[in-house]
């Protein structure tokens, strides 16, 4: 009987835990990839090939932005995509591939200059 409550209180920790994570964790992403009167810029893994990393961002300046997206690769190099020149108001994505060998991308983000 003693194993059962021990286990039931673990148990309740753990999703207390998810709970309080999970509520906290999108006011942290919404804050890192939105910048008011900046550039709002959001990176993701293509739905049909995990080798393949895009970053799309929307110009909310008054004058031209150019971004890259950096893609974080594992067990190969890093790769860079293309620079994107954005006119105010303007979206666009910049995209890269990881090499064959490698075990997918593990993030991606971007260079803005």
């Amino acid at each position: 009987m003693r194993f059962t409550r021990n286990a039931f209180a673990v148990g309740i920790a753990a999703t207390l835990s998810a709970v309080a994570f999970g509520l906290s964790a999108p006011v942290a992403q919404a804050a890192e990839s939105a910048t008011p009167g900046g550039v709002d810029c959001h990176g993701w893994t293509h739905a049909n090939n995990p080798d393949h990393g895009i970053a799309g961002c929307t110009n909310n300046t008054g004058h031209p932005v150019t971004f890259r997206a950096e893609i974080v690769c594992g067990r190969a190099p890093d790769v860079s995509g293309q620079w994107v020149t954005l006119a105010p108001g303007q979206y666009s994505e910049s995209q890269g591939v990881c090499a064959l060998y490698s075990s997918g991308v593990g993030r991606v983000g971007w260079t803005i200059q």
